[in-house]
């Protein structure tokens, strides 16, 4: 996925959590780019086959880190957001319920990871995003994690990459 580096953020318009549009085209300064695949709801079940695929599980852990340190990413003007291919309702829903003080964004139409070429999977019908993490400045890709083993901590892990840069 480092073949991502160097990349501008697609201009393409997503829904967001609070139902407005966004564009990361348009971004300036710095900003984080959390992908993840899946957020359970209450009374949903999870896709078909989803406990047995690697790494599938850890979305809410994931969203939930960056809350919690959330104000040391603004300590170093760093925007969050979390990107997945859920709809605006479901990432909406996930965002209030949790009360989370970044935005998540509904790339439900896939234009955003099409452009980028993002890895997904399948599970039961539905196509879903691999964790990645983008680390983004001026709308520019300038470091691109991949392989988030443990989800919880990607957050730490990442603010650690952008104190010491």
């Amino acid at each position: 996925m480092q073949q991502l580096v160097g990349l501008r953020l697609p201009n393409v318009v997503l829904r967001t959590s609070n139902h407005t549009d966004y564009n990361p085209s348009e971004k300036k300064g710095r900003a984080v780019y959390f992908c993840y695949p899946y957020t359970g709801r209450p009374g949903v079940e999870n896709p078909q086959g989803w406990d047995n695929i690697p790494g599938a599980h850890g979305s809410t852990p994931q969203a939930l880190g960056y809350k919690v340190l959330h104000k040391k990413f603004s300590a170093l003007k760093v925007d969050v957001y979390g990107l997945s291919l859920l709809s605006e309702e479901w990432v909406s829903d996930f965002a209030d319920t949790h009360q989370l003080p970044y935005l998540l964004l509904s790339d439900h139409k896939a234009q955003f990871s099409n452009v980028l070429q993002l890895p997904r999977f399948q599970a039961g019908a539905s196509e879903f995003l691999h964790r990645i993490t983008l680390i983004c400045q001026a709308n520019v890709i300038v470091k691109v994690s991949h392989t988030i083993e443990k989800p919880e901590l990607d957050a730490h892990e990442t603010l650690g990459l952008l104190a010491s840069s």
